[in-house]
């Protein structure tokens, strides 16, 4: 059996259980049955001050707002047009309190961003961003957010037969253009939230008619739609992530469910807003919580 070495997690309690349950599904579970899930946002790469999805749409927003000046007067367009992030970080804190009124009327700005762009487009759209764009506060490329930590846990559990895909509210489509160079997951082992295409004259276009938003009680139907397998292993970091988690320990023989836990205010952030009743129900349930500040000897690369 081939062992990667957890470089970067520190020597504890949760390294020991990520360790334990790896040699215990080497022995017990068949190989293919080894199918481990990564949330993405908060999980793989950094999620504040905004999501980095978020910053991309924001910005086709505000180029919508500046060229029709009717719309700058409504939102999501409003805040895109003059910068407010903090409303479309409300807007999903609200979602996972349970109110999805702000939500909505960010879902309809997004879906119509790029409604009419061929896929190929949308993915050079979506390159043209991150070979330019930066984290506003930690001043490092996106494509430098990732998590160190979780990427060697992905090589790991790679190493010990385990196939892993990501999981993510975020889009499906704009996450695959960088997951391979990032984290080593090719496209087709992407499941993330979607808007319909339309097929005509040998293309695929985006159109702005939602099609899954791959969140909370969603992300296990996703997952079983796709890989038909009831996954051994999951990571997330919020309440969006509770049935996924819920989902992977409710099955026969060795699983972990792990929540990563931002508590790193010097290296990255530090909050639970949004993740609270995740947190509460892990130390109810027995999952397992990485603490970012006591866990990781690094954050990023």
């Amino acid at each position: 059996m081939s062992v990667t070495p957890l470089e970067s997690w520190k020597d504890g309690p949760v390294k020991e259980a990520i360790v334990d349950f790896t040699g215990r599904a080497t022995t017990e579970v068949a190989p293919e049955d080894r199918v481990a899930v990564f949330d993405n946002d908060g999980t793989l790469w950094c999620e504040k001050p905004a999501y980095i999805q978020l910053d991309f749409l924001v910005r086709r927003l505000a180029q919508q707002a500046a060229a029709d000046p009717s719309l700058a007067a409504e939102q999501p367009y409003a805040a895109a047009a003059s910068g407010d992030l903090g409303w479309f970080g409300d807007a999903v804190t609200k979602h996972y309190n349970g109110d999805d009124s702000a939500l909505k009327v960010l879902a309809g700005g997004i879906l119509s961003a790029y409604a009419g762009l061929p896929v190929e487009e949308h993915a050079a759209c979506v390159k043209a961003f991150f070979a330019e764009a930066q984290h506003p506060t930690l001043k490092r490329p996106y494509t430098s957010c990732g998590y160190g930590p979780m990427v060697e846990l992905l090589r790991y559990l790679e190493a010990n037969g385990f196939t892993t895909y990501i999981a993510s509210g975020g889009g499906r489509d704009f996450m695959r253009p960088v997951t391979t160079a990032m984290y080593g997951i090719p496209p087709e082992r992407v499941i993330g939230s979607s808007v319909g295409l339309d097929f005509a004259d040998g293309h695929l276009k985006t159109t702005a008619t939602p099609e899954f938003l791959d969140d909370g009680p969603v992300k296990p139907v996703r997952i079983w739609g796709r890989v038909g397998r009831r996954p051994i292993f999951a990571a997330g970091n919020s309440n969006g992530d509770i049935e996924m988690l819920e989902y992977t320990s409710a099955g026969t023989g060795p699983s972990l469910s792990m929540l990563v836990r931002h508590d790193d205010a010097e290296r990255e952030f530090d909050y639970t807003a949004g993740a609270e009743r995740a947190l509460a129900l892990a130390a109810d349930r027995g999952w397992t919580v990485a603490s970012m500040r006591d866990d990781w000897a690094r954050v990023f690369d």
